[in-house]
């Protein structure tokens, strides 16, 4: 039989429901921030395990791998098996690969513990699609928005906690205390959310077996998906490298300024939620190609001023800014699609968009070794290039779609 969304989650503890799309929220971001706490931490790991820059990429790269890999794996069960027990199981596994984390006693222990931070980090995309079922279709870019939200927060908060508290803690301090934060959600989860089953069962393999037709049969999704890897491998060229250009002679900064930047780019929080409503007005492609004109803009900004204080903050704002316009006109547009395969939409998008964050972070890291932060901004600006690229195709291609009748 057939359960409805509406039904199910309005019909059992009503209590519960008040305040049910800021939770997803809260834990969204408590998931995201996990695959974020090294970004900031990359020099002084370099230092602990005597590497070198592009080697301590990998730490980075490991985990958006494992985060592509857990999407994979674990997002699909959305669509084939009840929810809350998934995000509990997720959250306790994450706590666990935090905490093998905090003792790596190697860079390459530490990239196979980032992995399986990722992997089990992929619970954020277990939770995101459950928001517009608490809506009326016509607010789904709002639920989203609202949603998206806490998930920036986490993102961004994770860099400046990381930061600030290693310069206190130590890089493991850090990843322990981590571990003990993130595990405070397996009680808080399984109180605060109801029972949540499939909109329409499938089988596990017949879910896995369908990413691939979805992607084939839905023009959108691929054009959603190779525009958001894209744009995603320009924000992470910035982050990845971020610390090392603090932590040049010009500007002798540390781990925690490198995570302070995070707290300016809450713009981007701010402008999920003005995203989303924007997304049911004016329409999720005008949003997503809003994000991709932010975020070159960002990065010529970076790239003239980057060596100026002032132009990192101006750019860093436009670019989070543009990063979350992107990705919530993007979701928006996905989610739309077919309804009763909403996890595996956001499986199929979420995998390219962190495979891309993951060649960002790759090819920036080596950019880096040789071109310092002009090699990294000319980089990015061509990841950015290409996405407009993609976006004005299907923007011509719905053009004939809709001209062909």
């Amino acid at each position: 039989m057939l359960v409805t969304p509406s039904s199910h989650l309005h019909s059992e503890h009503p209590h519960r429901q008040r305040g049910l799309l800021p939770f997803l929220g809260l834990a969204s971001g408590a998931g995201v921030a996990t695959i974020y706490y090294n970004q900031p931490l990359l020099l002084e790991m370099s230092r602990t395990f005597h590497t070198t820059s592009a080697q301590t990429g990998s730490v980075a790269v490991a985990t958006q791998i494992g985060y592509a890999v857990g999407i994979l794996l674990f997002v699909p069960l959305g669509d084939v098996t009840e929810r809350r027990g998934l995000i509990v199981k997720l959250f306790a596994a994450v706590s666990v690969a935090l905490l093998v984390a905090g003792v790596a006693p190697s860079l390459w222990a530490m990239v196979t513990a980032s992995i399986v931070i990722g992997m089990t980090a992929a619970v954020t995309h277990v939770i995101v699609p459950i928001a517009p079922e608490l809506v009326e279709p016509h607010e789904s870019g709002r639920a989203i928005g609202t949603v998206m939200t806490g998930l920036v927060l986490g993102i961004l908060l994770a860099r400046t906690a990381s930061g600030w508290i290693a310069t206190v803690i130590g890089w493991r301090g850090f990843f322990l205390l981590a571990a003990g934060f993130t595990a405070l959600f397996v009680p808080l989860l399984r109180w605060r959310l109801p029972i949540l089953p499939p909109v329409k069962a499938v089988s596990y393999r017949e879910a896995l077996g369908s990413l691939w037709k979805l992607a084939v049969e839905q023009p959108t999704l691929r054009e959603a998906a190779a525009v958001g890897a894209l744009v995603f491998a320009a924000f992470s060229s910035f982050w990845t490298n971020l610390a090392f250009l603090l932590g040049t002679p010009h500007y002798r900064m540390g781990a925690g300024v490198a995570g302070s930047f995070g707290v300016l780019g809450a713009s981007g929080a701010l402008a999920a939620a003005f995203s989303g409503r924007l997304a049911d007005r004016k329409g999720a492609r005008w949003v997503v190609g809003m994000g991709v004109a932010m975020s070159s803009t960002a990065f010529i900004v970076l790239w003239v001023a980057g060596y100026h204080m002032a132009g990192l903050i101006v750019g860093v704002l436009v670019l989070d800014i543009g990063q979350q316009s992107m990705h919530i006109g993007n979701q928006t547009r996905i989610f739309s699609l077919v309804v009763g395969a909403r996890s595996r939409l956001n499986t199929v998008y979420m995998i390219v968009f962190f495979l891309g964050g993951a060649m960002g972070s790759a090819a920036s890291a080596a950019a880096w070794t040789r071109w310092q932060w002009n090699g990294v901004c000319a980089l990015a600006l061509g990841f950015l290039a290409l996405a407009g690229g993609f976006l004005a195709w299907g923007a011509a291609r719905d053009r004939k779609a809709l001209a062909a009748g």
